[in-house]
């Protein structure tokens, strides 16, 4: 879809702890031309900070997106899951599971907190990007979200 077509572009919070998977999305935005802002935190209570605009996230701005890795140190994907749809100033916030976790309980844990999402990641570097440009997408092109407050 033409740049023009998109509206605004909006953050994009990947909660991410593995380097390599964090590099392949920047990349991925880059190879895309993806305009919208990728910021990254690398484990569930970081991603719970910056969420609630605390500790070091003071100025953090409101993802329109999330992309959140299940297996995190801290915290997992699944409790920070459970505390944004806990949470009635994030719960509209659109949270994709981004994962390399294929267990099924993994999977229904995930809807049954109410992931907008769950996408396994590809091993290799060009599907991998791709699912990021699919993922973008749909949720940002395609997808009518709600505004939500700053």
């Amino acid at each position: 879809m033409a740049d023009s077509d998109r509206g605004e572009p909006i953050d994009v919070l990947l909660v991410e702890d593995d380097e390599g998977d964090v590099l392949m999305t920047k990349e991925a935005f880059e190879y895309y031309k993806i305009r919208n802002r990728l910021h990254v935190v690398t484990d569930g209570e970081q991603a719970l900070q910056f969420l609630r605009q605390a500790g070091p996230y003071a100025d953090a701005p409101r993802p329109g997106l999330i992309l959140l890795d299940v297996n995190l140190p801290r915290l997992s994907g699944l409790e920070v899951l459970a505390e944004l749809k806990r949470d009635p100033d994030l719960l509209f916030i659109p949270t994709v599971m981004l994962t390399t976790s294929q267990a099924e309980e993994d999977i229904l844990r995930s809807y049954e907190l109410h992931a907008n999402a769950y996408v396994s990641k590809p091993v290799d570097f060009e599907h991998f990007i791709e699912a990021i440009r699919q993922i973008d997408d749909f949720f940002l092109a395609l997808v009518k979200l709600p505004v939500l407050p700053a």
